[in-house]
């Protein structure tokens, strides 16, 4: 039987695979602390920790109809984005994906009344959500699988939810030892241009408003207490200051660890940090010595 052996919930920014020199002109000489704080997790974590897979809740790859899986047995390429082509551009990826976990996960999609479909096409596209963690956390270790899944703009918060319990529960069918990463946001507004280059410094002063800031830092203390319940309690009050990607990365990863039951503490692997406007973080869940709470409709409610 697999399991999730520990989560997080990381910031991808663009600015984390700039050159040291040119983070640091944009930071006002200092560098941003997301970067040593994911130098930090690889060496603490991911070299130490057992684990066979990772899996990465994108919240840069919108699907409409249904959630998507990259099931492809390994992704290479040379990456740009169309977002940023200035700062990404040419990043070289290849690591091996897991097609075996990716159809389980779909397997559990009418059991949870959702809709999942893994896609081995290896023209997918792959977004920087998953390819700028990986160049950190993922590359040069071996035997390491990576597997993306996108959120969904159609979905809300009880569509994520089920995909979560999807993704469980697949685990739980195989003998895979899983780290789960929701890769996104907080608070995610941007300065409008004319006004940007004015708010580039990491500093939080520059997180678009007084309420993001407020909000954000509410739920990061939450997180830190492990009172995910509070923060999914509250889904409509942090909705008004627009999440990435509506939160369906964190929502989903609740939903795999025991949503309003999940009461594992996150540690901080970086200050909180502005990025143009939105707010950024690093925390990491390890896994509670008696397992995670299984969530309301998990495999094993059905054994």
């Amino acid at each position: 039987m697999g399991e999730i052996v520990a989560a997080g919930l990381l910031s991808h920014v663009p600015t984390i695979v700039l050159p040291e020199e040119t983070r640091k002109e944009l930071n006002e000489g200092n560098e941003t602390s997301l970067v040593p704080g994911l130098r930090r997790l690889r060496e603490e974590v991911f070299e130490t920790l057992d684990h066979d897979t990772v899996v990465v809740l994108d919240s840069h790859w919108a699907t409409t109809v249904e959630y998507v899986v990259a099931a492809q047995a390994r992704r290479a390429g040379l990456f740009t984005s169309e977002e940023l082509p200035r700062g990404m551009r040419r990043m070289p990826y290849d690591y091996p994906g897991d097609p075996e976990l990716a159809h389980r996960i779909a397997g559990f999609a009418d059991r949870h009344g959702t809709w999942i479909t893994p896609v081995d096409d290896p023209c997918l596209p792959v977004h920087y959500a998953t390819v700028n963690l990986w160049k950190y956390l993922g590359e040069g270790l071996p035997r390491q699988r990576w597997v993306s899944i996108g959120v969904c703009q159609t979905a809300d918060t009880e569509d994520n939810l089920r995909l979560g319990r999807a993704l469980a529960d697949a685990v739980a069918a195989t003998d895979r030892r899983v780290i789960v990463i929701a890769s996104g946001a907080l608070s995610h507004t941007f300065w409008p241009l004319r006004e940007l280059r004015a708010h580039e410094s990491s500093d939080p002063r520059h997180i678009f408003s007084a309420g993001a800031r407020e909000a954000d830092r509410e739920r990061i203390a939450w997180f830190e207490q492990g009172r995910h319940d509070e923060v999914l309690r509250t889904m409509p009050e942090f909705s008004r200051f627009k999440p990435e990607a509506r939160f369906g990365h964190y929502l989903m990863l609740a939903g795999a660890l025991g949503e309003e039951n999940w009461t594992a503490p996150g540690r901080r692997y970086s200050e909180y940090e502005n990025a143009v406007g939105t707010g950024q973080v690093h925390l990491w869940f390890d896994r509670p010595a008696g397992g995670w709470t299984a969530p309301r409709t998990s495999l094993a409610s059905h054994q």
